[in-house]
């Protein structure tokens, strides 16, 4: 199985921003534990991160004939990226959302995603766990 996953806006300041909320480890090491994590799940990944809406709009399309799955984290353009959320709607595979943070006990804009009804499953605060998660969740999937 195939699976993009797909960091967004800021997430490239892992280990930098609000360590309460997201913990210590950066983005490499999030990256690094997601292959580890693939591994040993037998998942194929690639992981790709942007600060750019455009660039993240690209790494969609590039899914659409490329990826089995997709975990997608879009950093704050979850709550307001229509754009990104008319680039995966034709998306037919599964489509797993993770926030590191539990982005429904936070300011109020932060509960809506403007891609509730595209993802399949939704896994929030818990860490950078929560990408492990998704992953078996997807490797669950694929051996039922």
């Amino acid at each position: 199985m195939r699976i993009d996953v797909l960091n967004g806006v800021n997430l490239d300041l892992l280990g930098r921003r609000d360590r309460s909320r997201y913990g210590d480890a950066s983005l490499q090491d999030l990256e690094t534990q997601i292959y580890a994590w693939a591994r040993e799940l037998r998942l194929q990944v690639r992981c790709r991160q942007t600060n750019h809406e455009g660039e993240y709009v690209e790494f969609l399309h590039a899914a659409l004939d490329n990826a089995d799955a997709i975990v997608v984290n879009p950093g704050a353009w979850t709550h307001y990226s229509w754009a990104i959320r008319d680039a995966l709607e034709p998306y037919e595979g599964v489509v797993v959302e993770v926030h590191i943070s539990n982005v429904d006990e936070r300011e109020g804009w932060r509960k809506h995603s403007v891609l509730e009804g595209l993802t399949t499953e939704r896994v929030i605060g818990q860490g950078i766990d929560g990408y492990r998660r998704a992953l078996e969740l997807l490797a669950e999937r694929r051996d039922g």
